[in-house]
């Protein structure tokens, strides 16, 4: 019983040393932060120049029609679909819904939007080709069966 109560004792004692310890690290921190803000402000002061050189265009002439180039490359991108096999998933169940209420054209319509979200679907496929034969399409359904 003894030794837990010196145990004890030591520790609340000690606590202050602890607390002291604690004290003296926030003001180091703001000294280290006052530093790197003086270090910011002054890299702010130096500015890199990063405009070509003044015989860029007579030292490299075809540098131009490489800018050119990326840039018509860039709009050739039409449009670009994320692969989300899960929304694909929900359009051929809402275009199985269509096609057993006998509305094709909107069940169409949803297994085309369900092979935008994940191409060469197999059922999806399938199935827009059986629409494209209900309603009467059968070169399109020919296609999709293949």
């Amino acid at each position: 019983m003894r030794f837990w109560l010196y145990l004890i004792t030591a520790g609340l004692l000690s606590l202050p040393v602890v607390a002291q310890q604690d004290d003296t690290a926030p003001a180091q921190d703001k000294e280290e932060s006052s530093a790197r803000a003086s270090e910011m402000s002054s890299s702010k002061d130096t500015r890199i120049d990063l405009s070509p050189p003044a015989n860029d265009q007579k030292s490299h002439p075809m540098s131009g029609a490489a800018v050119t180039d990326a840039e018509d490359a860039a709009s050739d991108v039409q449009e670009m679909h994320p692969w989300d096999p899960h929304k694909a998933v929900k359009d051929i169940e809402v275009g199985d819904f269509y096609f057993k209420k006998k509305n094709y054209r909107a069940a169409l319509g949803r297994y085309q939007d369900a092979l935008v979200y994940k191409p060469n679907d197999a059922v999806a496929q399938f199935r827009l080709a059986e629409c494209f034969d209900k309603t009467g399409n059968s070169g399109d359904a020919v296609t999709h069966y293949q």
